[in-house]
């Protein structure tokens, strides 16, 4: 690797930096994300983490079910972006199709519906970074497989704990 600092737009040393960090301690790696989301009305929803808010739903927004589509895609531009760039490989071009199946006749509440979530998943990650070797386009794909939070989040059952807190 080179001796750039940064590539793809990403702070390599630092990212090496923080990397050693978690190797020495891995309770550094962790995150408690707590995110809140509003009702605007309809189906529009106002998302609020920290001092960041986006919009989901309504007329001009992705809706939730696409949003989830949204976040495997980004997920996988952000961590094929970083381990590119953690080879010295700078990127051309990367895009990351996402698509999935699921039927909305659970969540209208229709009995003898199948799950309201998604049963297939599909993505495609296109990528163009002149001069890297078989091994390191392997070895890309390989994070998208083993590394990706949201793929990996979406392979497994995760346990949901639901409280409901109305008034009466």
């Amino acid at each position: 690797m080179s001796q750039t600092a940064e590539i793809n737009g990403v702070n390599v040393t630092a990212m090496l930096e923080f990397k050693n960090i978690c190797m020495q301690d891995p309770t550094k790696a962790d995150r408690h994300p707590v995110l809140l989301a509003h009702w605007e009305g309809g189906s529009r929803s106002r998302i609020e983490f920290k001092d960041k808010v986006v919009h989901i739903g309504g007329d001009d927004e992705l809706n939730p079910m696409q949003m989830l589509l949204a976040t495997l895609a980004a997920c996988d531009v952000d961590l094929v972006a970083m381990h590119a760039s953690l080879l010295g490989l700078k990127i051309e071009s990367l895009s990351v199709e996402s698509k999935g199946h699921f039927n909305a006749r659970a969540y209208l509440g229709l009995e003898g519906a199948p799950g309201s979530g998604y049963d297939a998943i599909s993505y495609t990650v296109r990528l163009s970074v002149p001069g890297a070797t078989p091994a390191q386009i392997t070895h890309l794909r390989e994070r998208c497989e083993r590394s990706s939070p949201v793929g990996d989040s979406l392979a497994r059952a995760i346990p949901l704990k639901l409280e409901f807190k109305a008034n009466r």
